[in-house]
């Protein structure tokens, strides 16, 4: 009850606090919430048949203040203490607001990808165990800061600690794949 009291003295209301958060968004025409990823999205190999590719992914409403963007693409529940990267694209301009399909690999001057968990620069798609539902939660995060300073090797427990470090905003869509 105090902290709604005090809350309710400085003028911030609770109902306030969403509105905000639900003006950055995530969308894509490849890939939906809640839905099976494609075909188009699945890795090629590890027993896996797929095309490997970037899927197109846009997003609005980013928080004032945005200075650059990072986008990660992480399945929490792949069988390791740490989930897996599927992607992660840092330093990407404020003035972007849109990735298109298969841009990974091929991203502007300054825009740095990182090698994903399969060991690859660049994204890399679903592969669960077969058998198992897994998400794959994409996440486009606004950040306050024109570009983040990673070594040339760094890795994506580093980047996403920098990015979280950094972040004013996110969006997110979360896709499922079962093999």
């Amino acid at each position: 009850m105090r902290i709604i009291t005090a809350l309710a003295c400085t003028g911030i209301t609770l109902s306030a606090l969403p509105a905000a958060a639900q003006d950055f968004t995530l969308t894509s025409t490849a890939i939906a919430e809640g839905v099976q990823l494609p075909p188009a999205q699945v890795f090629q190999g590890f027993g896996c048949e797929g095309g490997n590719t970037s899927p197109q992914l846009a997003w609005s409403g980013a928080p004032e203040g945005t200075k650059s963007f990072a986008l990660t693409a992480h399945d929490p529940d792949a069988p390791t203490d740490s989930g897996w990267w599927h992607w992660l694209v840092a330093n990407i301009p404020a003035t972007t607001t849109e990735l298109a399909t298969g841009i990974s690999g091929s991203l502007p001057e300054g825009v740095i990808e990182l090698a994903n968990d399969y060991g690859a620069t660049g994204f890399g798609g679903a592969c669960p165990p077969p058998g198992e539902v897994h998400r794959y939660i994409f996440t486009v995060h606004a950040l306050g800061v024109e570009t983040l300073d990673l070594p040339a090797q760094a890795s994506n427990a580093l980047a996403s600690y920098m990015i979280n470090g950094n972040s004013i905003g996110q969006a997110r869509l979360t896709a499922i794949y079962k093999r």
